[in-house]
């Protein structure tokens, strides 16, 4: 079973959408999956 998920609103800056976008196509990831991904690694990094 996936993991349950919730929609929130965030503002960013544009360049920092822009350079996520270019990022997520790279990766062939959403935009979202992409924050989520990233938002996962730094999380997983602060614990150590």
């Amino acid at each position: 079973m996936k993991p349950l998920k919730n929609k929130v609103s965030i503002t960013l800056d544009a360049d920092i959408i822009e350079q996520i976008k270019i990022l997520a196509e790279h990766d062939n990831r959403s935009f979202s999956q992409y924050i989520n991904m990233i938002l996962k690694e730094h999380l997983e990094h602060q614990k150590k």
